[in-house]
């Protein structure tokens, strides 16, 4: 399966308790735009320095939490081999017909190990950045809150992690940039089908489907500690930061939606190509693979979930 089907993560598709307390969140705090709605009332937003229609769809529902993931590849064919490639693993398929989302073409769901759902797509609606594509300006001004860039990728935790690493490096074409072990027992996964430090991640968890985080990033560490006083100022639930991890580097902050949905933005992280070796982090040094300051686990980060 080529490396290049699967170009990035295009969406997170996010459950939230009250619709209009969780769009002042994404859009006034975050920093994203608001491009859309529809008849099922879903709300469609994206960042400021993003092409594509939406990156970002809210939900009202009775429990918070992820509805699913969605991937942009290279074009149909690939959309269609990579259909049969899932089919054939074992995952129960859906095809979902273009529009269902509002400006985005036909999807292909499945299922997987870990007791998620995701999605695969060829086709979105082109809406635009913020400083065009002829002579842009290098930033924005009138962006609100902590201006977030691009969603990035999710941390997702769930059951059977050693087949859905399977799933995701074999069929779809992902690498195992960075793994955590427990002696020969794989307890965390950081895969990337581009040259990030990953585009989606997992943890091995006692129950399925569960959602800990979704990830935007931002151009720098001084943009995360602006985000950091905005959380103090807004008096939103923080989680843990500002710190920086060891696995992938990143420079972040960890804070929640009113809904509970951990939220992370961050800057920097390392660059992954399909050359390199994997990264391994050993149980013993957990604390300082996750808080590369203070060395040190915080279970309600490791714990909470959605």
């Amino acid at each position: 399966m080529s490396q290049k089907d699967v170009l990035r993560p295009g969406h997170v598709a996010i459950r939230v308790l009250d619709m209009d307390e969780a769009v002042k969140h994404y859009t006034d705090y975050l920093g994203l735009i608001k491009t859309d709605h529809d008849d099922q009332g879903r709300v469609y937003l994206k960042a400021w320095d993003e092409y594509d229609w939406f990156s970002v769809v809210l939900r009202e529902a009775d429990a918070p939490g992820m509805d699913y993931m969605g991937f942009k590849v290279r074009d149909t064919e690939a959309l269609y081999r990579l259909e049969q490639g899932v089919r054939e693993f074992g995952c129960t398929v859906e095809r979902i017909g273009s529009g269902e989302l509002n400006h985005c073409g036909e999807r292909v769901r499945f299922d997987s190990p870990t007791g998620h759902h995701f999605e695969l797509y060829a086709q979105k609606d082109f809406y635009g950045n913020e400083t065009g594509t002829t002579n842009p300006e290098a930033f924005v001004e009138d962006v609100k809150g902590m201006a977030a860039h691009r969603f990035d990728h999710c941390l997702l935790y769930g059951t059977d992690l050693d087949r859905s690493v399977e799933l995701f490096r074999d069929v779809l074409g992902f690498g195992l940039a960075e793994q955590v072990l427990d002696g020969d027992f794989l307890i965390g996964a950081f895969l990337s089908c581009s040259n990030k430090a990953h585009d989606i991640a997992f943890i091995r968890h006692d129950e399925p489907g569960k959602f800990h985080h979704a990830s935007f990033f931002l151009e720098t560490w001084e943009d995360v500690l602006r985000a950091a006083d905005l959380i103090s100022k807004y008096d939103l639930s923080i989680d843990i930061g500002p710190t920086r991890h060891g696995i992938t580097r990143g420079k972040t902050i960890y804070f929640f939606d009113p809904s509970g949905n951990r939220n992370e933005v961050f800057a920097g992280g390392s660059t992954w190509y399909p050359d390199h070796p994997t990264i391994t982090w050993t149980t013993d040094n957990l604390g300082k693979a996750i808080f590369y300051h203070d060395r040190e686990l915080n279970q309600n980060f490791l714990e909470v979930v959605t």
